[in-house]
């Protein structure tokens, strides 16, 4: 399998980093076992027969595996996987032009599907069902529309946010799947897997102290992971990561206990301290932590509301209780809250 940049937004660099770290087939990826199933059945009958297989839709927040998912379909479909994102593909040629460079069975990942340009996407329509390719040379009256045959391909998008993509795109997918936040004991497998690749000294204490600071999310977990390293080879004289150890260098990183980081706890007493626990509209909670608004929305917000700290409303974002005591403040009591009794 070779992988194939084809946007200008994705740095090789980066993504060789993350790549060392993710798991190459479908039997080494840990956790949403739902989705390793139907993937499992789809893949293995398009194996069988001979062809591409279908086309699939990975939606959830950052971090949960869409793009290793990505990998892992072409690695076991023994397919060159092509990479590109929504952003990219600015004009309706850019995307003619990857899709005519296809071959037979070939990946085509696009991330960020919902962020394509309408131009762009009713290319995909007849690409994607009929695997034909509509071109118009000329202009004018003189202009004239040809169609070319396409190889039998499986495209793979990513998106962070479902409700942004049309039905006509989202039905043309043979599986749409969203992908959950990760359980404690499957990060725990995570970050000690990644620890073997990274050839870091860790106990199953340490590992699982990282788990359970990562917001549910294997990125974050393989992060705190580095940044625990770093701590325990520069400040601890490069002792073993056990429990101790992992727990001084997430303080050192300012990840406290339930996993929140500075912007997250930055929101969080916004809304506690400034906004006397809300309701507070989403453009000026972001203004007020100097995030922008989609970040805001997406990044942070889905962690806070599935811990209970934060609730969206018809009037804005609102602090719970256990938002006031996980800061450690006294929560008010207002008639008419909305917790009031």
């Amino acid at each position: 399998m070779r992988e194939e940049l084809l946007s200008p937004d994705l740095d090789p660099v980066d993504i060789d980093v993350e790549v060392g770290l993710r798991p190459r087939r479908l039997d080494e990826f840990v956790g949403q076992a739902e989705l390793k199933g139907h993937l499992r059945v789809m893949l293995e009958a398009a194996r069988e027969r001979g062809e591409a297989a279908d086309h699939f839709l990975f939606a959830g927040p950052p971090g949960l595996g869409k793009t290793t998912l990505a990998h892992i379909v072409a690695a076991e479909m023994d397919a060159e996987l092509h990479i590109t994102s929504g952003p990219a593909l600015e004009r309706a040629g850019d995307l003619a032009a990857i899709l005519t460079k296809l071959e037979p069975g070939d990946i085509l990942f696009i991330d960020e599907i919902h962020r394509l340009a309408r131009a762009v996407e009713e290319i995909l329509y007849p690409a994607m069902e009929d695997y034909e390719l509509d071109i118009v040379l000329g202009k004018g009256p003189a202009a004239r529309s040809i169609r070319l045959e396409l190889p039998r391909f499986t495209l793979v998008g990513a998106t962070t946010r479902t409700g942004l993509i049309t039905g006509p795109l989202r039905d043309r997918f043979g599986l749409t799947a969203r992908l959950d936040y990760y359980e404690a004991d499957d990060l725990q497998s995570i970050v000690a897997r990644a620890a073997g690749i990274l050839d870091v000294d860790i106990d199953s204490e340490g590992a699982a102290e990282i788990a359970r600071r990562s917001r549910g999310t294997p990125r974050i977990g393989n992060r705190l992971l580095r940044q625990v390293r770093d701590f325990a080879q520069v400040e601890r004289d490069g002792a073993t990561v056990d429990g101790m150890v992992a727990r001084e260098g997430l303080s050192f990183f300012a990840v406290d206990d339930l996993g929140l980081d500075r912007p997250s706890r930055a929101i969080l007493s916004a809304l506690c301290e400034r906004f006397e626990g809300g309701p507070v509209g989403l453009k000026t909670l972001a203004i007020c932590v100097s995030e922008p608004d989609d970040t805001v929305e997406d990044v942070y917000e889905p962690f806070l509301i599935q811990q209970g700290l934060l609730l969206r409303t018809p009037k804005g974002r609102v602090a719970t209780p256990a938002a006031y005591t996980h800061l450690g403040l006294a929560a008010p009591t207002r008639p008419g809250s909305l917790f009031e009794g």
